[in-house]
């Protein structure tokens, strides 16, 4: 995903699935629509994670992030959406030390303020070495994205950590735009990871994961 102004929002339409950490990656030639891989991305993620005190943003489904690294680091608001989870994104700004508590900025807390007000303190932090691939059509386009994301995570409010590997694949922008278009790529998707040794994710989420959900 590219930078984007800040505020603005996109939806998400995307599939997880866990591994093992010497799965092998998936044989992506049945995909219809993907005539190649584009070359591996590697990218280093650092996620810190924030909710009231009550986890009022989780109670409806809300998750708010800080996270550095990749091409859309910055400030996440993650929130249910039809179709998808809608991503809503600002800029990083000036936050000081990455190790230091996160303090949210004010219109991160007006953004949600419908949802939860704060104070807001930390709740999790995701540190991920990702690999990421484009699946790319004829063209060149974009028809998704493949990521091979080994986590490592820490509950902050129970001081529980753990580590994991995951694979996400997100739809491009020359994927697909109809529901049976979608439903055909995401079905040979899952019959190609799953050939790998692949299987659905057990979590929504690497925040869920994170809190034992």
């Amino acid at each position: 995903m590219s930078k984007t102004a800040p505020g603005s929002s996109s939806v998400e339409v995307e599939s997880k699935y866990d591994v093992e950490t010497d799965t092998p990656l998936p044989d992506w030639s049945g995909v219809p629509g993907v005539a190649r891989v584009g070359e591996a991305e590697p990218r280093d993620l650092d996620a810190r994670y924030v909710d009231t005190a009550g986890a009022d943003l989780a109670r409806n489904g809300v998750a708010v992030r800080r996270r550095q690294g990749g091409p859309d680091e910055g400030w996440h608001i993650k929130a249910p959406a039809e179709g998808g989870r809608s991503e809503t994104q600002w800029p990083l700004g000036d936050f000081g030390d990455p190790d230091a508590d996160p303090v949210v900025p004010d219109e991160i807390q007006d953004a949600v303020a419908s949802w939860a007000r704060g104070p807001f303190l930390p709740l999790a932090r995701v540190r991920n070495h990702r690999t990421a691939y484009a699946l790319l059509d004829a063209e060149g386009g974009v028809v998704a994205e493949f990521v091979d994301d080994r986590v490592r995570a820490r509950d902050e409010r129970r001081g529980v950590e753990s580590e994991w590997r995951e694979w996400e694949v997100e739809l491009g922008p020359a994927g697909p735009a109809d529901d049976a278009g979608r439903e055909a790529l995401f079905a040979a998707v899952d019959a190609a990871v799953f050939a790998a040794g692949g299987r659905p994710a057990a979590s929504g989420s690497k925040l869920a994961r994170t809190l034992g959900h």
